[in-house]
């Protein structure tokens, strides 16, 4: 069963991967991780680690409750 959190949160860091113009290897590389590390946060395959939470809102400018489907 798909967590839908995870989901959710997996569809808004696609989204504004793309609005940044990056690319999947190139997200991996900034967060020093494989590119299939990366994958699985935006297919949202594992749970993401407060720190790294903390990190993708910094890094596009948006509220961790924004990632996570909790606002617009």
């Amino acid at each position: 069963m798909e967590n839908i959190l995870l989901v959710e949160f997996g569809k808004r860091l696609k989204a504004l991967r793309k609005e940044k113009g990056l690319k999947q290897i190139d997200m991996a590389e900034i967060m020093g991780m494989t590119d299939r590390q990366y994958q699985s946060y935006e297919y949202g395959k594992v749970n993401v680690p407060a720190t790294t939470l903390s990190f993708f809102a910094d890094f596009f400018g948006v509220t961790t409750d924004y990632l996570l489907g909790r606002g617009e």
